[in-house]
């Protein structure tokens, strides 16, 4: 590529960044319809899809997830089915079956492949840790290889994909663990808090009026697939992704960069895919913000919700109460911002 292509694809970068800025407050206004408040869930939902990977909603009963994933849907104008996961949902429910069909002409009998409602673009898997961890494991392969094996045959999966996924609290009846496996493959682990004071005050006033909206499309999958190909080209320092290795290595019992709380309360920490997915959903904020380059603010934002399922807390820290959640501030008070970082020495 030469100097002047180069600078023509930068200018275009820019100008396509700023579109998607315009983008972002578009779906936002048009989410604002029907919902109310939950900016910054709206916010890290979006920068998963941009990320190209899969989102996990966590919030007690009653506070909107399902809406707000099928409102998305329909403001971003893709094909979008729903799962509601069961104690008794089946692997073939989610992902397909082969059924014996027989041709009318030649009367022989052959096998054919039913997609599953897995085959959208949106997939909301609604209260999926309802369900057991065999039927959870059965999306393991969709997720990560955007496909689905039956029958000896590969069947890909719609472009662009995404699985946003709501769970319960694990502490509530009836719910199972997510296997490990499955939380990793997860970009981002999204809490959906209680609506402030205010927000809940006109969330009563709108449904019981009646005054909810309707939602118009304003993005198309192939827009997602150009934005995510943007994505990848936002510049990223070696300041800001040292600042993130940091963390990542940092999160780590047992090695030479963990401070004192890590080895002491921390059983696991987040490994290679922790930090892309840091970088990845940095680049991605400063996208929708309309900046054609990642800062450490972008990183400390999404730090939360990018590492929470990856660093895991030990018996000694359930013991003083401290969750992932508290874990993740101290790394953050613990690793400097301000440092200068430099490659590692090969």
């Amino acid at each position: 590529m030469t100097i002047e292509q180069t600078i023509e694809r930068e200018q275009g970068d820019v100008a396509a960044v700023l579109r998607c800025q315009v983008s972002y407050h578009r779906i936002c206004e048009e989410l604002n319809k029907v919902i109310v408040g939950q900016s910054e869930v709206i916010e890290q939902v979006l920068i998963t899809m941009l990320s190209g990977g899969h989102a996990l909603l966590e919030g007690v009963p009653g506070l909107a997830k399902t809406l707000l994933v099928s409102s998305l849907a329909e403001s971003l104008h893709l094909t979008f089915r729903r799962i509601q996961f069961t104690p008794d949902l089946m692997p073939s429910d989610v992902t397909g079956t082969e059924v014996i069909q027989e041709d009318p002409d030649t009367r022989q009998r052959g096998y054919r492949f039913l997609p599953g409602p897995i085959f959208a673009n949106l997939l909301l898997a609604d209260e999926i840790n309802r369900t057991p961890p065999k039927t959870q494991a059965a999306m393991l392969e969709a997720m990560q290889e955007r496909q689905i094996s039956a029958g000896g045959e590969r069947h890909r999966l719609p472009s662009p994909f995404f699985v946003l996924a709501t769970q319960n609290p694990l502490d509530q009846e009836g719910t199972y663990p997510l296997p490990e496996a499955q939380l990793d493959r997860f970009l981002l682990h999204i809490k959906v808090g209680y609506p402030s004071g205010s927000d809940e005050w006109e969330i009563a006033r709108r449904v019981t009026s009646g005054q909810l909206g309707s939602i118009e499309p304003c993005m198309s999958g192939d827009e997602i697939l150009e934005l995510q190909e943007l994505v990848k080209r936002v510049p990223v320092s070696d300041q800001v992704l040292g600042y993130a290795w940091a963390l990542v290595r940092a999160s780590r019992p047992g090695t030479d960069e963990a401070p004192d709380f890590v080895n002491q309360w921390v059983s696991w920490g987040a490994g290679p895919r922790g930090l892309i997915t840091l970088i990845l959903c940095a680049k991605s904020r400063a996208a929708l913000h309309g900046r054609h380059h990642a800062t450490v603010s972008d990183v400390e934002a999404v730090a939360k919700p990018a590492l929470r399922h990856r660093i895991a807390g030990n018996y000694a820290a359930q013991a003083k109460r401290l969750n992932s959640e508290a874990l993740i501030e101290m790394l953050l008070d613990a690793v400097p911002s301000d440092k200068r970082y430099e490659p590692p020495a090969v």
